[in-house]
């Protein structure tokens, strides 16, 4: 990489919500970009945790047990094995990292297909 990454350009070159952009990788990992609003499945990773950067707008992760609301600038990660759901009221664009190859629903019949931006 000779030039650095801007990600609001990267997210500007798309309009689908939950269909998450891999900007770069780094150490078997994809970073990617992501906008979404609405609710999305329950789902969890039994290998992976899930790493959440809200770069823009409010973001609720449903626990089973709690809600933790983020907000621009903040993280979250939900450790493997934990069922979660991410559920925006309006649009949110994130910064999302994980194991490339991961499915985004924990499961591979069910995920979206992987992107670059």
């Amino acid at each position: 990489m000779t030039d650095g990454i801007d990600l609001t350009e990267k997210l500007s070159t798309f309009s689908e919500h939950w269909s998450p952009r891999t900007v770069t990788q780094f150490n078997g990992c994809d970073v990617m970009v992501v906008k979404v609003k609405g609710e999305f499945v329950w789902h969890h990773h039994d290998d992976t945790d899930d790493f959440f950067l809200v770069l823009k707008g409010k973001l609720d992760i449903q626990l089973r047990d709690r809600t933790v609301t983020l907000g621009p600038g903040q993280m979250y990660v939900v450790p493997k094995g934990v069922e979660h759901r991410p559920v925006a009221r309006d649009e949110v664009h994130l910064l999302l990292i994980e194991p490339t190859g991961t499915p985004n629903t924990g499961d591979v019949a069910t995920a979206a297909p992987r992107r670059t931006a």
